[in-house]
């Protein structure tokens, strides 16, 4: 197999693997269902049905599959409908994979229906790499061959459309390749003309969460990050490992939904229509002692620190998000807020939350391990199996992704009683705010914004007009159709008395140490050359992509 198609399966593994919520339903089925067997004799009659529907579209020789057949193929089997129910996704599978066993003996010609029938299979079953390898074991090498060139053409439509979807061309941006230096980054581009002062988009985070001196003092929904009033502020009684406040019915129902229900409260963790094992006043001791021992972490040894919870609430939300598609694909979405309150998404293409999370920048972080320990129990304590969103790797990516894309959230001119930290400068999390961390009162992520790369002189500036976690960019001066979009991360003003020289090595400090890149902004640049700096001090970019992504984006700029 090419790197290149390697690098592709390996995203298809990555992007799949938020259909956990399908494997785990699945394996329950396996385990429990008694009609099993029944249910393959009823498909029987389907899977003959299918092998005479192919070998009746056969054409005079199909033993040498061209390119343009592949593709016609592929186009065919993606205009069909996958079925939507866990039930019905369970008998199409067996079905395939029946048809595509039977077809592969009937000689060389019945290669293409039989690969396209074992790739039919792979569409809906929760574990695609798992399966791979299961049928590069037992399937004949002229299909298998067949299947992974119909997932390379699949995958890579999707891996190179991404981008044509997203972000909604409504918001009048996209994104592009740009050089910076020897590194290419993705860059947010305007697509229109905008004046001085005029909010370019707004967007709502995937995730967000309290500093946690406000989140103790119940000041601020723990959702929305409004500022409430006691007593007007609507407290859950259901979690004690961690209390909230909310200022509204409307926000206590989507945290629940999106995250808190699983990983807080000991009430039912997943829809009713996803099976469950009996729960008992064991596991039910189990699941509290795992939420106290996770919020007793999230204030002691992560204190400071809003990157864990945001992960954990951003695992959560893809559980849910997976379940609730799983149980109503062909309803509209099943939230408790109106899509207009949510994360922006693709506008089409059926992308999921961890399509846009794979693609954004991150750095190495060190936090403490036992973070992800406590998780892993929160997880599986709720449901078994869950832990598998929640790997060594995959924790410490995520944790480096949001730790370099999290905006801090500031009303007002911000906040000046942010409680002071005992940690070392260099160990001190900060995220995008050009007021300065230290006036912040949460932190969020959004999939749009965390394109925008930082200026010391940003055509544009994130602000919280809303009074909630939903940001509005505004241009700081007139910008044209092409220009690219930037903000500042940290505070690049030059205080009173602060010289030139000073507000230069500060705020440089601060990119360094929070985002680990020494600026290359025009600002930059003029003032080290005024200041007689030599441009050997700057330190590169410690800041990556995942490397399935990298190697796939190498593979196709060497084509």
């Amino acid at each position: 197999m090419s790197s290149r198609t390697t690098s592709v399966v390996t995203i298809a593994g990555i992007a799949a693997l938020s259909i956990v919520a399908y494997a785990v339903y699945f394996d329950y089925k396996r385990r429990n269902d008694v009609d099993f067997r029944k249910k393959l004799k009823k498909d029987k009659k389907r899977v003959d049905k299918s092998i005479a529907s192919s070998k009746a579209s056969l054409p005079p020789d199909s033993s040498a599959v061209s390119a343009g057949e592949l593709r016609d193929a592929l186009e065919q089997v993606k205009a069909e409908q996958v079925p939507a129910s866990p039930e019905q996704k369970e008998a199409y599978f067996m079905a395939q994979v029946a048809s595509g066993e039977q077809l592969s003996l009937q000689g060389p010609m019945f290669s293409l229906p039989a690969a396209l029938a074992f790739y039919r299979a792979l569409r809906v079953y929760p574990s695609p790499v798992e399966l791979m390898v299961i049928y590069q074991k037992t399937v004949p090498e002229p299909i298998f061959k067949l299947v992974i060139e119909l997932t390379n053409l699949d995958v890579k439509d999707r891996v190179e459309g991404y981008y044509l979807k997203f972000p909604p061309k409504s918001l009048g941006v996209k994104v592009e390749t740009r050089k910076v230096g020897d590194i290419s980054k993705k860059a947010l581009v305007l697509t229109k003309d905008v004046k001085a002062g005029e909010v370019i988009y707004k967007e709502f985070p995937i995730v967000a969460a309290l500093d946690s001196d406000l989140h103790a003092a119940g000041t601020h929904c723990s959702h929305c990050l409004r500022a409430v009033e006691l007593s007007m502020s609507i407290k859950s009684p259901e979690s004690p490992a961690l209390e909230t406040i909310y200022c509204s019915v409307a926000c206590q129902s989507a945290a629940k939904f999106e995250h808190h229900n699983l990983l807080f409260t000991l009430e039912r963790p997943l829809p009713q229509e996803i099976p469950l094992d009996p729960i008992t006043p064991e596991k039910l001791n189990e699941r509290r002692k795992a939420q106290a021992q996770f919020a007793t972490y999230l204030k002691t040894e992560a204190l400071g620190h809003a990157a864990p919870l945001l992960v954990a609430r951003f695992i959560a939300r893809q559980i849910n998000v997976e379940m609730s598609k799983l149980i109503s694909s062909t309803s509209t979405k099943t939230t408790t807020i109106s899509d207009q309150a949510d994360f922006t998404d693709a506008d089409g293409g059926d992308y999921l939350l961890a399509d846009h999370f794979e693609r954004l920048r991150y750095v190495d972080v060190n936090l403490p391990k036992n973070g992800l320990n406590l998780l892993t129990e929160v997880l599986n304590s709720a449901m078994p199996g869950l832990d598998a969103l929640a790997t060594d790797e995959r924790y410490a990516t995520l944790l480096g992704k949001m730790t370099y894309n999290a905006y801090g959230v500031f009303y007002n001119g911000g906040r000046d009683d942010k409680p002071l930290t005992n940690d070392r400068p260099e160990d001190i999390e900060r995220t995008r705010t050009p007021l300065g961390t230290s006036r912040q009162i949460g932190s969020a992520v959004y999939t749009v914004s965390s394109y925008l790369a930082h200026s010391c002189e940003p055509s544009a500036r994130p602000s919280f007009d809303a009074g909630t976690s939903q940001v509005h960019l505004i241009a700081t001066r007139d910008l044209k159709a092409g220009e690219e979009l930037t903000v500042a991360y940290v505070d690049v003003t030059q205080h009173e008395g602060e010289s030139v020289v000073d507000c230069r090595r500060r705020r440089r400090m601060e990119l360094a140490r929070g985002w680990k890149f020494a600026c290359p902004c025009e600002r930059c640049e003029r003032e080290g050359k005024e200041l007689g700096v030599s441009s050997d001090e700057n330190m590169g970019d410690a800041s990556k992509v995942e490397k399935s992504l990298e190697r796939f984006e190498a593979n196709e700029g060497a084509l």
